[in-house]
């Protein structure tokens, strides 16, 4: 339902939590549930009934791949709508597990182990989605979906081609516009009471332009912090299957340097909706109402759609909860 947004007073992040922060808002943005990976850029796809019926494309966040999307894209399957859910450069089949994070694991090594992902940037990311949706746009109107560090390939890729765009849906997710960088959202005072400062992550060096985590850690410290910040109302099992579907590295540089504010000449022309998961302790309501607000400022004519669910991070528990939003999204761009 649309609801009212607020914020708070609490205190600017300090430097040193900042940097650790970069850290985790990298890795943990985005996660989801778990089921059987497909290959090429979708785990799965549904065939609507119409041809000139919209076509989801879901974009996952940090750290994770299409299988965040697996049960939703199974919840629009079964309602008979064309979905497909990518898998961004250098996730999913083609994601990098350092050997140091193999059983026995080499904590070690961890801290300083290359990773290929470091060369991935937002570019590449919106490069990806942009080839997707010239494919899929062939088959009608195209609904551009991204969970966490996914919304900033949204305002990339909508900076660049809004003409092949219906709608965007921002699924608790980044969306930069008066501030550059997630990073400096994240320093912003809404962000202060974020899961992301006190979920550990592996302190790699900055030159090695990885943001990394372990989710196979067996600290039970690391375990409660990661779920509170992911999934804090399901059962440790099921949280312990999530952990099991992440991958530890994420590119640096897409959160921390990268500029992906939405340009109000292209982004600004497609109608979008904000979904607030109010139980998100990674992006906290504040944040979520303050990127809001931003957008809406910066382009007053074509505002954000608020709508909200009762979920954490990962998302609703339910995938037919989230699935319901979408269909009104559907309707609004036929």
């Amino acid at each position: 339902m649309d609801d009212t947004r607020g914020n708070n007073g609490a205190k600017t992040p300090s430097r040193t939590s900042r940097r650790g922060a970069l850290k985790a808002a990298a890795a943990v943005a985005g996660a989801g549930a778990v089921t059987a990976m497909g290959t090429g850029t979708s785990v799965a796809h549904a065939d609507g009934p119409a041809r000139n019926a919209p076509t989801f494309v879901l974009v996952h966040g940090s750290g994770s791949n299409s299988f965040y999307w697996q049960p939703l894209l199974r919840e629009l399957g079964l309602r008979g709508h064309r979905a497909i859910a990518v898998d961004l450069p250098g996730h999913g089949l083609g994601a990098y597990f350092p050997q140091s994070y193999q059983a026995p694991q080499d904590l070690e090594r961890l801290r300083t182990e290359p990773s290929p992902i470091s060369k991935v940037t937002l570019a590449d990311c919106a490069a990806h989605v942009i080839g997707v949706l010239r494919q899929v746009r062939r088959n009608g109107p195209v609904i551009l979906v991204g969970a966490s560090l996914g919304g900033a390939t949204l305002n990339a890729v909508a900076n660049q081609v809004p003409e092949l765009l219906s709608h965007l849906v921002y699924a608790s997710a980044f969306c930069p516009t008066r501030h550059p960088s997630v990073l400096q959202l994240v320093m912003t005072p809404e962000a202060a009471t974020s899961a992301m400062f006190t979920m550990p992550a592996v302190q790699t060096p900055p030159e090695l332009g990885v943001s990394r985590v372990n989710w196979r850690s067996g600290d039970p410290a690391f375990f409660a912090a990661a779920k509170d910040a992911m999934a804090a109302d399901r059962p440790d099992a099921e949280v312990r299957a999530l952990f099991n579907i992440l991958e530890p590295d994420e590119s640096a540089a897409i959160g921390a340097s990268e500029d992906a504010r939405g340009l109000p000449e292209k982004w600004g022309r497609v109608p979008r909706t904000f979904v607030r998961y109010t139980q998100d302790h990674t992006i906290p309501l504040p944040l979520q109402d303050l990127m809001i607000r931003e957008a809406d400022d910066t382009t007053p004519h074509n505002r954000f759609r608020v709508r909200s669910l009762t979920a954490p991070h990962a998302g609703p528990r339910d995938p037919a909860v989230l699935a319901d939003e979408l269909e009104r999204v559907a309707h609004l761009s036929r």
